[in-house]
């Protein structure tokens, strides 16, 4: 029984790149690699499916450190509040 190979985006990107250039066919890069054709076919339609997000403003991937220490913030206040106001009843 073999077990399941795991490869990484690095690695998946690095090969599509190589199948992009055109200078192997697919079938030489399957060999070299030791992958099926088919699996270097889907990995360069995943790979070309999601290049426009590469370049859109505001990715939904990543956050602006700034909003995440926005959001970190109004998380403490909310925290605070909810202190405030329960040790104001408590007072009463």
């Amino acid at each position: 029984m073999t077990t399941r190979r795991k490869f990484t985006s690095k690695f998946k990107t690095k090969v599509v790149l190589e199948m992009l250039k055109e200078r192997s066919s697919l079938a030489e890069l399957a060999q070299k690699y030791e992958l099926a054709p088919q699996q270097l076919s889907n990995w360069k339609r995943e790979f070309l499916n999601g290049a426009e997000d590469v370049f859109e403003k505001g990715s939904k991937n990543k956050k602006d450190p700034a909003d995440e220490e926005k959001d970190q913030l109004l998380k403490t206040i909310g925290k605070l509040k909810v202190e405030v106001d329960f040790l104001k009843d408590a007072l009463r």
